[in-house]
């Protein structure tokens, strides 16, 4: 997974005489994301899914031809199958993500699930994981673990979400976790900075993690 993860950080990083970069990691990853579930992606759903401008977009795009990982045609931009190899190698980790509704332990108006499979070992307390979700934008982020069929706090024990089965099945339902599962949510004010703050921080918990 490290060097995934220094490809992707290659990809963010500028070539020759290129202007200053507007996307980042998380950027990248939600494009490559795109790309798994459509055959063909055209700049302007990029731009609509990715709230970045065309200009950035062609960057982005120009820099992942240059990785190898895609190609365009008149219909848009698709997974070359070395890209397709090394957005699944992240998607048996990142495996799946969910809206969590306002509740206890993420109280703002949006909230965003991602989860890290067998990724326990890689947290702490919790708190890097919060940091990597507000350089993002995010008023927050609440992390667990999956551990004997109950989520809870890195460092403790107790069910986090005995009191509240709504959002215990939701995240269950939606993220299927397993033992040893992390869960980051990461909540915000607007929708697409609740994502891309729990895409970076687990991006970041996979990047700090040497396995």
């Amino acid at each position: 997974m490290q060097q995934h993860i220094k490809t992707l950080q290659n990809i963010v990083t500028r070539k020759g005489s290129s202007k200053v970069l507007t996307f980042s990691a998380p950027h990248v990853f939600m494009a490559l994301q795109l790309l798994s579930r459509q055959r063909y992606v055209s700049r302007a759903i990029f731009c609509n899914e990715l709230h970045l401008g065309e200009g950035a977009i062609k960057t982005l795009i120009s820099h992942l031809k240059e990785a190898g990982l895609v190609e365009s045609i008149k219909a848009g931009t698709l997974l070359t199958k070395k890209g397709a190899l090394f957005v699944k190698k992240f998607l048996e980790i990142i495996s799946s993500e969910c809206i969590v509704k306002k509740c206890e332990i993420s109280p703002a108006r949006h909230n965003h699930a991602v989860i890290l499979k067998k990724y326990s070992k890689a947290i702490g307390n919790g708190m890097q994981q919060r940091d990597y979700a507000i350089l993002y934008g995010a008023s927050g982020a609440t992390t667990l673990v999956y551990k004997n069929n109950q989520f809870v706090f890195p460092t403790g024990k107790s069910d986090m979400l005995f009191d509240d089965r709504v959002t215990m099945n939701n995240l269950i339902k939606k993220l299927g976790p397993q033992e040893g599962d992390v869960v980051i949510i990461a909540s915000a004010d607007e929708p697409f900075v609740a994502k891309i703050s729990a895409i970076n921080s687990a991006l970041w918990t996979l990047a700090t993690h040497k396995t």
